[in-house]
């Protein structure tokens, strides 16, 4: 073990690589101790690695057991720290990184990044985007804003929506896109669905966005906007958040942007990422990459560190893993759906070639169903059971 923490010393680090190993080395002698009773026959030579070994010591090897109840707190910062510098080396290399080179590391982090989960979320919203948020039912909203809720009928959105960016903290910014969609409409009509995308563009949805905070003491932030404009242009926007705010910035070498950086954000983020070789030059080979092409800026969200919990993370993997709905007798009750929102998921159920006549005839039924928080797919399974 001795040898592991040590051997960063020997590499050719620069200078933000330094100063994050030695940030690392604070928190790791601390529990020096705990550390050295594991065994370690893994000693990489490559920092980015070493990352990876000393993060899977501290989060699967080290006996817990053995740890003092202050020394976790220690552990966890140790882990974030770690996983937030895998994250900062993995993007740092998107900075020269080739096209293939990129497409072969998505494939080869394909199931821990859940891909294909991620790829359905974007094809979902795909033909959303021309879509007035006002015309929206609730569900589809928030399937593009980025918000998790029960309501989310599994058989309809097989993803989690959290994907790209999560706006779920964002409470201000989501009960006024409830109660004023049409003024975030307003901001997202200033962005082309095709074709370049000014400076101008992106100024004038600003100017948008903010007017639609008008009406409250709310205040606009940056993260929840560039949820929006990702979903709108993928191909174009690539979303942040805040607490992955540290590697990204680092990795592009700027300042750390705060949630009011609306200018910082076009300059520093949009333009650099734009500016690098994979971006300008995709050079897609094959139907998937062609795919990636199309949504090339949100590529880098899945160079941000990520292991096998990611993807049972899903909040769609929770949902659908969820405790069977009971009465309400139990003390449980199920999470209702809007009329509306019943009504638009029933019939794009019921438009499915498969469906018999005589199923279709007991829409009202099955939507008084769906309404009351029974999934869709359940329902009409229901009905095909009684009724043939």
């Amino acid at each position: 073990m001795k040898k592991l923490l040590i051997s960063p010393s020997k590499m050719a680090l620069g200078e933000q690589e330094s100063q994050i190993y030695q940030n690392i080395l604070k928190q790791a002698t601390e529990i020096s101790l705990n550390l050295m009773a594991v065994k370690v026959d893994n000693h990489p030579e490559d920092f980015l690695l070493w990352c990876y070994e000393l993060l899977d010591i501290a989060k699967n090897r080290i006996n817990f057991d053995l740890l003092d109840d202050h020394q976790l707190p220690t552990v966890k910062k140790l882990q974030d720290l770690l996983s937030n510098a895998i994250s900062f080396l993995q993007l740092k290399t998107l900075r020269i990184t080739p096209w293939p080179v990129l497409v072969s590391f998505i494939e080869q982090h394909s199931e821990i990044l859940a891909l294909g989960e991620q790829m359905k979320l974007l094809n979902y919203l795909a033909d959303k985007r021309a879509i007035p948020l006002k015309e929206m039912i609730v569900e589809d909203r928030l399937a593009f804003s980025g918000k998790h809720a029960a309501s989310l009928d599994t058989s309809i959105y097989d993803f989690d929506v959290e994907w790209f960016s999560s706006t779920k903290t964002a409470k201000g910014f989501h009960q006024l896109l409830a109660d004023l969609p049409g003024a975030f409409d307003d901001a997202l009509s200033h962005i082309p669905l095709e074709g370049e995308v000014s400076e101008h563009d992106y100024q004038q949805f600003i100017i948008a966005y903010f007017m639609a905070f008008n009406s409250c003491e709310e205040k606009p932030t940056l993260a929840p906007a560039t949820r929006l404009l990702a979903m709108r242009r993928p191909d174009v926007f690539t979303p942040i958040t805040s607490s992955k705010l540290d590697p990204l910035c680092s990795a592009l070498g700027i300042t750390k942007l705060n949630n009011r950086d609306f200018e910082r954000y076009w300059q520093d983020v949009v333009l650099s990422i734009h500016a690098m070789p994979w971006f300008t030059k995709p050079n897609a080979a094959n139907e998937f990459e062609r795919e990636l092409e199309g949504i090339k800026a949100l590529l880098p969200c899945w160079f941000y560190y990520a292991d096998k919990e990611t993807a049972d993370n899903s909040n769609y993997i929770k949902l659908l893993n969820k405790p069977t709905r009971t009465s309400s007798a139990s003390g449980k009750r199920a999470t209702r759906r809007g009329k509306e929102s019943a009504q638009v998921l029933v019939d794009r159920a019921l438009s499915d070639d498969s469906i018999p006549e005589h199923i279709r005839a007991k829409r009202d039924s099955i939507v008084a169903e769906v309404e009351k928080g029974r999934s869709v797919d359940e329902t009409i399974s229901l009905m095909r059971t009684i009724f043939g």
